[in-house]
């Protein structure tokens, strides 16, 4: 087994055209060692195997790895899949082709359709699919009428159009003008129309929600925040449905997370691979809420959690505590700082005495908290500053009714 630490992945541009493929199969490549466990990497809709090489050198290294190519994509043939076909008749060919690799039983990683032909074996095939990850994918693509009016277009006007929309679908503002993007948008103007098509019209008809508790594979899920196409919220659904399922939420990533964010995508998959916990959001959120705010804290709020305040709970854990404070651009200090000033600004009382405790923890002194506050009585008003000045004080001496 690779070591859970990965190396740095650069994407690169697409590997060049393949012969398409003409023994009833979906293209593929196989890479690493014979002996190793097999995963199967499944693309999203409009890539091909391509979108997988960041992760393929360590994947590779502890795994026979089979990349696959969706009909009409990479090399493979369009008539594979017929015009009104199912998630289940790609599923059944990606069957085929583990068949025929001599491959029982299998890992499965997917990203967004690729993943939801993972769901779908994972829950129609529990006895072939050892365990699953389903990289920015969904229960439910939307709404069919999107996938249709995709379908027809592709089939009416080519893939041109859809290609130049493809970067703002697939990636943040940031990461589109890149090498990694422009080749990707490149490799998406080569698939066949028809192929795509019917790859749209599978999506329209595709929903597994009622379907999610049979997958028992042990399940990894990886949500870029900023993904459009199938946003954090179709992640958590994922994860709230699979029985067991981790759930990592990316920043500064969209619908192809594994190309922006290589290193962070791979990390959760080697963990998943091996058999540990991925670490998340809510985990991370729960260590850093208890360093900052106490354990004491921690521990009366999870105790007066109740079912109409859990959600509540879980939203502050996942992203104030584990995306926002675990950020590296600003230090502890300068958080609380920050904090500070908002609650003032907010006349947010009780929050207030909770994060001058918490500055003190973070390591600023009173007479630091002094400037903090009397910066606020500029930009804030007297009258608010002067009630901080109340509160922080009862805090400083430890006064009871503090908050």
């Amino acid at each position: 087994m690779p070591s859970t630490e990965p190396s740095s992945p650069e994407p690169s541009s697409p590997e060049p055209s393949p012969e398409p493929s003409t023994d009833g199969l979906l293209h593929h490549r196989v890479d690493g060692p014979d002996d190793a466990p097999v995963l199967f990497l499944g693309p999203s809709l409009g890539t091909s195997l391509a979108v997988w090489e960041p992760q393929l050198p360590d994947l590779a290294r502890g795994h026979r790895t089979v990349r696959w190519d969706l009909p009409g994509h990479g090399g493979s043939p369009a008539s594979l899949l017929a015009p009104d076909a199912t998630v289940a008749d790609l599923a059944r060919l990606v069957l085929d082709l583990a068949d025929a690799l001599g491959a029982g039983r299998f890992a499965h990683a997917g990203i967004s359709l690729g993943g939801a032909v993972g769901a779908h074996l994972a829950a129609h095939h529990p006895e072939r699919v050892a365990s699953l990850a389903l990289v920015c994918s969904s229960a439910r693509f939307g709404t069919p009428r999107i996938w249709h009016e995709r379908r027809d277009r592709a089939r009416e006007e080519g893939l041109g159009a859809l290609a130049a929309s493809a970067p703002a679908r697939w990636f943040t503002p940031a990461f589109r003008q890149t090498p990694a993007a422009r080749a990707l948008v490149a490799d998406h103007r080569s698939v066949d129309p028809a192929g795509y098509a019917a790859c749209c019209h599978a999506l329209a008809a595709f929903d597994l929600r009622t379907g999610l508790s049979r997958i028992a594979a042990p399940t990894l899920v990886v949500a870029g925040r900023d993904d459009r196409a199938t946003p954090p919220a179709d992640a958590r659904e994922l994860a709230d449905g699979i029985p067991h399922a981790t759930l990592v939420e990316l920043p500064h990533a969209a619908h192809l997370a594994g190309v922006e964010q290589p290193r962070p995508v791979l990390a959760a998959l080697l963990r998943h691979l091996a058999g540990a916990p991925a670490p998340t959001s809510a985990a991370a959120g729960t260590a850093v809420r208890r360093e900052v705010l106490g354990t004491g804290h921690v521990e009366r709020a999870a105790a007066g959690t109740t079912p109409f305040t859990a959600p509540f709970q879980d939203f502050v854990t996942r992203c104030a505590w584990g995306e926002i404070w675990t950020r590296p651009g600003l230090d502890r200090r300068t958080r609380s700082c920050v904090t500070l000033t908002a609650l003032v600004a907010g006349g947010h009382r009780d929050e207030l005495a909770l994060h001058v405790r918490a500055a003190l923890r973070n390591g600023l002194t009173p007479a630091e908290i002094a400037e903090v506050l009397l910066q606020t009585a500029v930009y804030c008003g007297v009258p608010a500053a002067n009630a901080a000045f109340a509160v922080a004080q009862r805090v400083i001496d430890g006064r009871p009714g503090a908050g």
